[in-house]
């Protein structure tokens, strides 16, 4: 029996809710409530700038949406959700964000009309899961992250700040206490929901499970969410099936060619395994290529495979 709520997490349907004009108030209170803006601050409109991530999509691909908002500071937000944690990803939402910074700047322009950035993103797993150092306070499921004078603590250079929103950190059950509590509880609980549930029944949440309602997606939309689960639990599963190879491969070849060559012939298996579940052909040029990678060019190939599914 089909669930009532698709998945707010997954790549197809966080672009209907949030990447779409038509749903744009949604976004709005998203990015207010995660910014904790009130009064004068909040955001009161915004422009999407990439028409190519709007839905609907032709190809799956990263959940990202990248938007310009009119507020007092007229800021500019990326916007992304990010299901599972691979290889290099907190330089990746760097390298997102630094980009959107520099690449405001055209020919002739001058430095004083860049914008701020602020990179937002939305994670179904822990990035701190306890204290970076001990004695450090637990990074909260909501954090934010701006420069700092190292030895006064004096904040400074704003210009790319970050926000995350884990959602593994939620702890408030089904009774959800607050706007960032009712944000998460709406993107980990969504695709298992009935009916709209109390905690959810005020605006705006209501208004992005109805945007999320099954019955009201067509068929070529359903087969797009299909398409999409199918292939997170592909992914899922070939990063546990790769993680297992490498491991059992290293320890056979560990004994003949040494631990290292071992741990490389497993990241190879792990680029197969993978390349199996996204229907990527792995000609006889790229086993040949495989074969002459090192550790960190096969970390890097892993990395590419499992955020846009293509081997260049």
């Amino acid at each position: 029996m089909r669930p009532v709520f698709a998945d707010p997490k997954t790549d197809f349907v966080f672009k209907r809710i949030f990447g779409s004009e038509v749903h744009k108030p949604l976004l709005i209170e998203l990015l207010n409530a995660l910014l904790e803006l009130e009064g004068e601050h909040r955001i009161v409109d915004l422009e999407y700038l990439s028409p190519a991530q709007h839905v609907p999509v032709e190809e799956l691909k990263q959940s990202l949406v990248d938007v310009k908002c009119l507020d007092q500071r007229g800021r500019h937000y990326v916007v992304e959700m990010q299901v599972l944690k691979v290889e290099g990803f907190e330089k990746r939402v760097v390298y997102n964000t630094s980009k959107a910074y520099v690449t405001q700047l055209r020919a002739g322009e001058d430095y004083p009309g860049l914008d701020d950035v602020v990179g937002v993103t939305i994670c179904d797993f822990l990035l701190w899961p306890g204290p970076p150092v001990q004695g450090d306070a637990p990074v909260p499921m909501l954090s934010r992250w701006r420069m700092q004078e190292q030895h006064g603590g004096t904040l400074g250079l704003s210009q790319v700040q970050y926000v995350f929103l884990e959602l593994p950190k939620y702890r408030s059950g089904d009774d959800p206490q607050g706007t960032i509590d009712r944000w998460a509880y709406f993107f980990r609980e969504a695709k298992k929901l009935g009916v709209v549930p109390p905690a959810l029944s005020q605006a705006p949440y209501r208004e992005a499970l109805e945007v999320a309602r099954l019955a009201g997606f067509s068929a070529d939309e359903l087969d797009l969410y299909d398409r999409a689960k199918i292939a997170e639990q592909d992914a899922r599963g070939a990063l546990s099936l790769a993680e297992r190879l490498g491991v059992e491969k290293g320890m056979r070849e560990g004994l003949e060619k040494g631990l290292r060559q071992g741990r490389d012939e497993g990241l190879r298996e792990a680029v197969r395994v993978l390349c199996q579940a996204f229907e990527i052909e792995i000609d006889a040029q790229r086993e040949a290529a495989l074969t002459g990678m090192g550790a960190e060019e096969l970390k890097e190939l892993q990395a590419l495979l499992l955020r846009e599914r293509r081997w260049s």
